[in-house]
């Protein structure tokens, strides 16, 4: 893994939109997933392993009574994929772990926290295309016959209609990255994307270290924190537009007005 501290706004920016150019198509385009945390030390694991540690049977039980008890139109239709990406995005301990197309969105992810503007924050990449190289070949074969980088729910539906078939898919383990449904405006706005491993207690974390040329992370310095801050307000990268609705709107104008302590 190559940690990288930056040292000022103009070289943080660098950094973030580094290896973006694609000259067969002459534009940026980014291969990254990103995942802003405001603490450097913090690790890639996910919700459900800090609750279930190595139980693997807990996942089924979370999402069985999460299903029996939602409403049950929450979801767009009745697939698992769905049902698992309404679950996350509703706070309920899974596989899954937030990430975004965008870096400006992880920034705002690693400087929100103003409790925690005393240490160093981080932004994780991790190149998805070549981890797609690692895929079982049932899944290569479908994102080369779609033509993508990524999945969605129906293409993961079309391969494993359950959990227990996508963990049999290969004997080795493996990551995808899938992109939730557009259940509402917070996923929109955030360009959200989720990571999912290949079994309830694998944390992805572990396993890069074994691919340490597929991921990388920027340390944003915390002295730099309040100036990357200020000027993500300024580009609008708020959650008043990260989180759409009345919740959004006290948090950003809270955050907003606190005075600095000088």
């Amino acid at each position: 893994m190559e940690d990288i501290l930056a040292s000022n706004w103009a070289d943080l920016l660098d950094r973030l939109y580094e290896g973006s150019w694609r000259e067969p198509l002459g534009r940026f385009r980014s291969k990254y997933a990103f995942r802003g945390m405001s603490d450097a030390s913090y690790d890639l694991q996910t919700s459900l392993t800090r609750l279930a540690g190595t139980d693997e049977k807990l996942e089924g039980h979370l999402l069985r009574n999460f299903r029996k008890y939602a409403r049950r139109d929450s979801a767009p239709d009745d697939s698992i994929w769905n049902w698992l990406a309404l679950a996350q995005h509703h706070g309920l301990p899974t596989r899954l772990l937030d990430w975004t197309y965008s870096p400006l969105v992880a920034l705002h992810f690693a400087t929100e926290n103003i409790e925690k503007y005393d240490v160093d924050g981080v932004i994780w990449f991790v190149d998805f295309v070549k981890t797609n190289q690692l895929l079982p070949e049932k899944l290569k074969a479908l994102l080369e016959e779609e033509g993508s980088n990524a999945f969605t729910v129906e293409m993961l539906d079309r391969v494993a209609g359950t959990l227990a078939d996508y963990d049999r898919l290969w004997g080795e383990e493996f990551v995808v990255f899938f992109e939730p449904p557009s259940l509402d405006d917070r996923i929109v706005n955030q360009f959200a994307l989720f990571s999912m491993m290949s079994s309830p207690v694998t944390r992805l974390d572990k396993w890069l270290t074994t691919y340490p040329k597929l991921y990388r992370r920027v340390i944003i310095p915390a002295p730099l924190k309040w100036e990357v801050r200020d000027k993500l307000d300024q580009a609008n990268i708020t959650e008043r537009v990260l989180f759409p609705g009345l919740d959004g709107l006290s948090n950003w104008l809270k955050r907003y007005y606190i005075k600095k302590n000088l």
